[in-house]
């Protein structure tokens, strides 16, 4: 037992190599933390720069779909959701069905290849089709699945870039005609149209009429994903952190060697 008359022992201090260690870390996650932090204030910048030119593509006249001698030079970038017309005849019997999941449910895309005035193709995405049986067909004409117009046709739409590969977690099967996405190449492959003849992008059809009928054009989604505020204020958040705890560390330190010098 200690008599109540003897002194209380007083704490030591961290060691000096332990207290550099600790700064050291604390300016690190600092520097990280704010890097991050401009880091997603840029994202934000360029991502806001990309809607405003994304929408005044979307909302602006058609203008002739890219020719062949352009489409090396077609990015998503430069021509992504570039509002463009082409004119041609659709190629009978080569639809191509791309799963799809929109406002209306699940179903598909409907692919068909556009033989231009040109002489070169052009995917056309004439709309969705809804996950639908023959039965359903035959007794309810709204649920009807048009073919394409014959004859010659002008067709405005949004460019879109090919989706090569398939979709998340699965990849396209053109032998069993399983499409989960919509690949330019591979389509074209797999109806044996001309590789050099093919457009390196499809064209999402504009909904020009209000007809009940299938495919329902015009429900291209241009929506981008805008976290970047909430991203950067979450690292600035953290950066604030780590100067909190290394003034409470450091507050913790002073008060360790004024008490043992007492």
């Amino acid at each position: 037992m200690h008599d109540a008359a003897d002194p209380q022992p007083v704490r030591q201090g961290r060691r000096p190599w332990v207290l550099a260690m600790f700064a050291t870390l604390l300016a690190v996650a600092f520097v990280g933390f704010v890097s991050l932090g401009v880091w997603q204030v840029q994202r934000m910048g360029w991502k806001h720069e990309l809607i405003a030119r994304v929408d005044a593509r979307v909302h602006a006249a058609p203008v002739p779909a890219p020719a062949r001698a352009q489409w090396a030079a077609v990015t998503e970038a430069s021509d992504g959701y570039r509002h463009v017309s082409a004119s041609g005849r659709f190629v009978p019997g080569m639809e191509t069905r791309t799963q799809a999941v929109t406002e209306l449910g699940a179903g598909f895309w409907s692919l068909v290849p556009l033989h231009t005035d040109a002489g070169d193709y052009v995917l056309i995405n004439r709309g969705f089709v809804p996950v639908i049986g023959k039965a359903a067909i035959d007794t309810d004409p709204v649920k009807t699945v048009t073919p394409p117009p014959q004859g010659r046709v002008v067709v405005n739409g949004l460019l879109r870039t090919s989706e090569p590969g398939g979709g998340f977690l699965r990849q396209n099967d053109p032998a069993q005609g399983r499409w989960y996405s919509r690949d330019v190449a591979a389509i074209a492959q797999s109806h044996r149209l001309p590789a050099d003849r093919v457009a390196p992008y499809f064209i999402d059809a504009d909904r020009e009429t209000a007809s009940p009928v299938w495919p329902r054009a015009g429900m291209t989604i241009v929506k981008f994903r805008d976290s970047h505020l909430s991203y950067a204020l979450t690292w600035f958040g953290m950066a604030l952190l780590t100067v909190v705890a290394g003034g409470f560390l450091f507050a913790s330190e002073r008060r360790l060697r004024h008490d043992r010098r007492r």
